[in-house]
């Protein structure tokens, strides 16, 4: 278990971030909570999934959901967007709810970048900066 790793309940759905690890096994349920592994664009070629790198219209460095932006329907949308520093020092979390557009502002450079969302219907994504 590693700062930052995510986990969740295969009963009730609750998703778990590690913030210190620590020793033991997380639990949900009265059973062990699996460990959630990012997919990536080695993964799965072409996947509209992966959070990618872009400028938008105003110049500014954003994360976004697909190069073209993924549904944010009532069924199947991104539930939240996170950056983490290669040195898994700085992690920015925003969360989306259906409707809104599936775009994170990065606010701060943080260096090389890994960007992870979450889709409600088809699990963790991941993408890096270049």
């Amino acid at each position: 278990m590693d700062k930052l790793d995510l986990y969740r309940c295969e009963i009730c759905g609750n998703l778990v971030e590690v913030i210190l690890p620590g020793g033991g096994t997380l639990v949900c349920c009265g059973e062990p909570m699996h460990f959630i592994d990012g997919k990536n664009r080695e993964e799965m070629a072409m996947e509209k999934h992966i959070p990618v790198f872009v400028k938008n219209d105003e110049g500014n460095d954003i994360v976004r959901v697909g190069e073209i932006l993924h549904p944010m329907d009532d069924d199947h949308y991104i539930t939240f967007i996170q950056t983490i520093s290669e040195d898994k020092k700085c992690s920015h979390l925003q969360y989306f709810n259906p409707g809104d557009k599936p775009e994170m502002l990065l606010e701060q450079k943080l260096g090389k970048t890994i960007a992870r969302e979450f889709c409600n219907l088809h699990g963790l994504w991941e993408g890096e900066s270049d």
